[in-house]
Formats: structure tokens, sequence, C-alpha cells
């Protein structure tokens, strides 16, 4: 996608705002949150027993017991789906996933990619929503929390009201999945599943139908929220995969910095198409070589 006016300068935030992005968790914090994920068999499993430690869980707990994620905050950082994790520790992934991820290294060495959800200007999905680079902004009410992104006004909703999951006869494969959640003290917990088979990034494997994840939101100090996350897929992972994301808030104290519908198609150098040798080219124009300007 073409940079513009506005987007620029976000990123030009995002930038600065990884340097000073929270610590990463130590190898020990990171190792113990891995090793709860190889504990329990499924991501049912895992939000289960979440619950159960957190005592059942709130669910719609009164508002003046609602953690502040009020502003608007960019990625800053964390771990990754396909990258070693602390300690060198690296995820176990199907033969499919593993000659996915090494072909898409060769093509990146070589310069060479595509995306056909992005490139077209589809939404992102999940669990890819939770790397891009786009403003969001998190609304937490008692009944269900929004987190949104600028892109498309993306929005994930975590119902925190008690309901279940849809039964399995009346599920369908969802950008974002089906979201539930509870409280615990100022954590939120997710529990994802109706995920849609996409591509997880660009040059990166494609995520299948099976997957499902949990999640355990934090505000971790005044300008960083941390998103611990479990990503279970048979298809992906030979066993369950543990990241870390963090977003950290966007100075903005005139409040002249507002959410915005952004849609790449309202710009017309981003019509591309995919090419022979897969890669990317505009409609418009043609890029020969780096040299050529």
């Amino acid at each position: 996608m073409t940079c513009l006016g506005k987007f620029c300068a976000l990123l030009l935030i995002l930038t600065t705002s990884s340097a000073v992005a929270a610590q990463d968790q130590t190898q020990a914090q990171w190792q113990r949150m891995f090793e709860l994920g190889l504990k329990h068999r499924t991501a049912s499993d895992l939000y289960t027993a979440l619950k159960s430690d957190a005592h059942g869980g709130q669910q719609s707990p009164p508002f003046a017991q609602l953690p502040d994620w009020s502003g608007l905050w960019l990625a800053s950082g964390g771990s990754s789906f396909f990258d070693r994790g602390p300690g060198g520790v690296s995820p176990k992934l199907s033969p499919a996933a593993a000659d996915a991820v090494k072909k898409g290294r060769e093509l990146e060495a070589a310069g060479i990619t595509y995306d056909e959800n992005l490139s077209d200007c589809g939404p992102p999905g999940f669990p890819r929503w939770l790397i891009i680079p786009f403003l969001r902004e998190f609304i937490v009410r008692p009944e269900q929390t929004w987190l949104s992104s600028e892109t498309v006004n993306n929005v994930r909703r975590i119902y925190t009201d008690g309901r279940g999951h849809p039964p399995p006869e009346d599920r369908y494969p969802l950008y974002y999945g089906d979201s539930l959640g509870f409280w615990d003290g100022q954590k939120l917990v997710i529990h994802t599943n109706q995920l849609m088979k996409r591509s997880m990034g660009r040059n990166q494997p494609e995520q299948s139908e099976q997957m499902e994840t949990v999640e355990i939101w934090e505000k971790i100090d005044r300008r960083t929220i941390e998103a611990k996350v479990w990503i279970y897929d048979p298809a992906v992972y030979l066993e369950p995969w543990y990241l870390t994301r963090r977003y950290m808030q966007v100075d903005n104290p005139d409040k002249s910095l507002r959410m915005n519908y952004w849609h790449c198609s309202e710009n017309p150098n981003n019509q591309v198409y995919k090419t022979p040798e897969g890669g990317t080219q505009y409609r418009d124009f043609t890029f020969t070589n780096k040299e050529n300007r």
C-alpha cells in the first residue's frame, strides 16, 4: 500500500513509539506462559482453566471496575507468529507450514511479495490483526469490549455478558471469528473460534478454520497495553504457540488526531495485481528495478 499524508505521520509515530515500548518479557516469564499453553490440549481447555483460576471471572462488571483503555494506540512490538521466542524457542510447525515459511523467506529475500488479502483491499483477519500497524481504539463496556483498527473500521467484538459461542450447527468462518471473554480483575481474557482460512501475513503460511486462540489483555503501565496470545491450529502448529503483542498510546494532547475510516482503494496507486513470478505490480505504471526512480 502506498503511504499517504496522515498515514505516513502515523508510521513515524509508530517508529518512535516502538523505540520506547515496554520491555520484553524475560525468558522465564515467556517460558512459563508458553508451557501453560502446552498443558492444555485445546484453546477451549486453556480458556476454561484460566476462568477457573479467576474463580469464574466477572461478567458485565460495573463501569467503575473496568480499566481505562481510552485514547488512541499503535502496535509497538512483541513476538511473532513464526520467529523464535525468547531463549531461542522456535514454533513447531506442520510440514506444510514449515515449507511455506521457507518459501516465503526465499521470496522475501528475492524482493518478491504479494498479499491476496491486503493487496485487494481485504481485511487482514485475525490473528493477523494483532500485528498490523494502523491506528487503534479500544472501547471498554461492561457487556462487551470493541478492539478496533482504522483500516476499513475493523472491529473485534469481545462479548463479556455471559453468553457462549454459537452452537456448532450455527457456526461459520468469519474474518475475526467469534470472541467471548471475562474479566479477571483488570485483565480481559478472550477465547476466539470460527476463524476464516486465510494468509497469516505476507509470504507466510495460511491458517485453517480449525484455528482457535486465547488472549489476556492488560494495561501494564500508563501508556502500554500488552496482549498475551496462545494460538492453536493443528494445520500450522504441531503444538500451541505463544506470543506477546504490545500497543503504545499515541500522544494526542489537543485531541486533533481521530479514528477515521480508511480504505486502500481510496488511493489509485494501490490497484495492483500478482505477477507470474509471484510479486506485486501496479496496474497503471511499472517498476522495473531499484535504480529506476
